[in-house]
């Protein structure tokens, strides 16, 4: 067969009656690179939202006068974790795709924790006429929330792409 040229349209020797013998990408690799591309997406959304909130926590700790440790240590697993997720994302390894969802999920629950124990956070939500007043607090549990629903996308996603990731099981 000749190389195909612009000018001369199909090579001579092929009818079209050669689709047979191509090759087809199979329909998980397909997925596989859409997932990846929604993976990263998301990580660099929660990437911004962390940092969102550590800002927060810096900025609060010079208000309250002592840092909230586990607030910090939180966030710093998070982001660690996000960075773990993102190069099991570029190399394809489900071990550190697996490590993310763990990781990221537990310092997110320590997170919401730290929101939810306050009962400030309680007396906010039930009475918002004030909001004014307790304006940070509110910040601070949109960033809970947002965090939260991003981590259920992300961690659906991660699941798919090791789903896809992983080779196809042979029947028996």
């Amino acid at each position: 067969m000749q190389q195909r040229k612009s000018t001369f349209g199909r090579p001579t020797g092929t009818d079209g009656s050669d689709f047979s013998y191509r090759m087809v990408v199979e329909s998980r690799y397909q997925r596989v690179a859409e997932g990846k591309s929604r993976f990263s997406k998301l990580i660099f959304v929660q990437a911004i939202i962390q940092i969102i909130g550590a800002l927060y926590a810096v900025l609060r700790t010079s208000w309250e006068g002592g840092p909230n440790r586990i607030a910090i240590s939180s966030t710093a697993v998070c982001l660690i974790s996000l960075f773990i997720g993102d190069l099991g994302r570029r190399r394809s390894r489900a071990n550190l795709l697996r490590f993310y969802m763990v990781a990221s999920s537990i310092a997110l629950i320590v997170s919401i924790y730290c929101v939810a124990k306050d009962n400030l956070t309680l007396q906010v939500i039930q009475d918002l006429s004030n909001w004014e007043r307790h304006k940070f607090e509110l910040l601070e549990i949109s960033h809970a929330i947002l965090g939260f629903s991003i981590q259920i996308f992300s961690v659906c996603t991660a699941v798919s792409l090791i789903q896809n990731m992983s080779p196809p099981k042979k029947a028996s």
